[in-house]
């Protein structure tokens, strides 16, 4: 698979290449130099994905490729394997079905299997929505129509209410009176090597009390965390990793209720952080078809839509391929190479530091390494710089890639990564990328960077937003 997935990467050759990443082959050229030539070459057929979830809705994606006999068809297969992935973790889905060549849909039979090289993705599918995963193979005309839903998310600023964000490293809480922010709070903690539930309930339970100490009254509680969360329940997250299956089922996938009921059964919601992150940029920009990047201790990825909805997507961009190079770094717990955890968060930080020439003491923590290559940056460390200039040649890309998959005016890009002078420097050169190699889309999408405040702690007083008051 990665011989072929080299020739699709040989394809991507992108005008500006990161200083420190000097193999980056940008998914988006590739795809689009596939499509290219597919096109060109008379020998075209239609190529059809289609994601059932949990809830019975469907999403299908509609593209073409090469027939099987044509020079170029091997091509097919790394190009269908990466855009079932992309598929997979923007809209999620148990059941897969492959509407085309039958040699691609035997490919992402096989690579998508418990024995396969994405069993994490076939798993972690079939754990999110509760249903054995299942590759379904057939003609591109005999895929199911498209039936998505969406919801309306937060936007409730009346009374005296708390957000929450709980991310990897630190978690913040936010006071909010009327949509106004009254005190905010940052405190490091450990959530993934936690192996009792009751760590996540107490130091949740005090941010909110130490933010309620600001308030009147408290009417309502909103959350925002890494992760999948349906109904308020978590279903899987990293922040949970440390803790044993059988006590994440008996207390984990209650935490939030236990918490609503500490709290006399207030309006309490929980959702995904990207989703919030989305919801802050459309409501500081007071517009639709928002798209949100937090560059965190790892990348979430937030969409709202044009008529002001969200979708029932999973949208967890950070196991989106975003880099077709085989040798590509690889993410700790999928296992796969070239996915967004990598380039959209504080470990792409860490991983080009070295390449930088940057020693991080390995006795920090991932907060504390991070704001001393932001100090060094502060200080004119070029090398420092280099590592911000790459990770804005990523997000250029990286957004164009996304607009292959929704439509798009805003993106919004925030995250304790993007705080001080890194933020600048990674939004000017992502728009340098757009308008070299995206005009057309840089002419349409506007890049945000939130003042630092709203970098930082925007996602909790959008969170504060969720619940309406009873």
């Amino acid at each position: 698979m990665s011989e072929h997935l080299g020739k699709l990467a040989a394809l991507a050759k992108p005008a500006i290449v990161p200083p420190l990443h000097r193999r980056f082959a940008p998914a988006v050229l590739a795809n689009r130099a596939y499509r290219q030539r597919v096109q060109a070459s008379g020998r075209a057929v239609p190529l059809a994905i289609a994601l059932e979830r949990g809830d019975g809705s469907v999403s299908v994606y509609h593209t073409e490729c090469f027939d099987e006999r044509a020079d170029g068809a091997e091509l097919n297969l790394p190009y269908a394997e990466r855009l079932v992935k992309f598929l997979l973790w923007q809209r999620g889905g148990w059941r897969v079905i492959v509407g085309g060549p039958r040699s691609i849909g035997g490919h992402i039979r096989d690579v998508y299997s418990p024995r396969g090289a994405r069993a994490f993705d076939y798993d972690f599918m079939g754990g999110v929505y509760e249903h054995p995963f299942t590759v379904e193979i057939t003609g591109a005309d005999r895929v199911p129509a498209p039936s998505e839903g969406t919801m309306k998310l937060g936007g409730h600023l009346e009374g005296s209410r708390i957000g929450f964000d709980l991310g990897a490293t630190d978690r913040k809480v936010a006071a909010v009176i009327d949509g106004e922010a009254v005190h905010t709070e940052e405190v490091v903690w450990d959530p993934r090597h936690a192996t009792d539930p009751s760590y996540h309930f107490n130091e949740i339970n005090a941010a909110l009390k130490s933010a309620a100490k600001h308030l009147p009254r408290v009417d309502a509680i909103g959350g925002s965390a890494a992760g999948v969360y349906i109904n308020n329940r978590p279903r899987v997250a990293s922040l949970y990793r440390g803790v044993p299956k059988d006590l994440f089922d008996a207390k984990i996938t209650r935490l939030f209720f236990d918490l609503k009921e500490a709290w006399g059964g207030i309006p309490f919601v929980v959702v995904n952080d990207g989703e919030v992150t989305a919801l802050a940029g459309a409501l500081s920009l007071n517009d639709t078809a928002v798209l949100g990047i937090a560059l965190g201790s790892s990348q979430a990825g937030g969409y709202v839509t044009e008529s002001g909805e969200i979708t029932t997507w999973l949208n967890e961009l950070a196991f989106v391929p975003v880099d077709y190079d085989p040798e590509a770094p690889q993410d700790e717990w999928s296992r796969d190479r070239g996915v967004g955890a990598q380039y959209f968060s504080q470990q792409a930080v860490f991983r080009l530091a070295p390449v930088a020439g940057l020693e991080l003491a390995p006795s920090l923590g991932p907060a504390e390494r991070l704001k001393a290559v932001q100090e060094k940056l502060l200080a004119g460390d070029e090398r420092a710089r280099q590592i911000f200039e790459s990770i804005g040649c990523f997000v250029g890309y990286g957004i164009a890639h996304y607009s292959d998959f929704y439509k798009l005016r805003h993106v919004l890009v925030l995250g304790r990564v993007t705080s001080g002078e890194g933020g600048t420097i990674i939004l000017r050169r992502a728009q340098e990328v757009l308008a070299r190699e995206f005009p057309e889309l840089a002419g349409r999408v506007a890049l945000h960077l939130p003042d630092e405040s709203s970098r930082r702690i925007g996602q909790a007083v959008a969170a504060a937003s969720l619940p309406e008051k009873s």
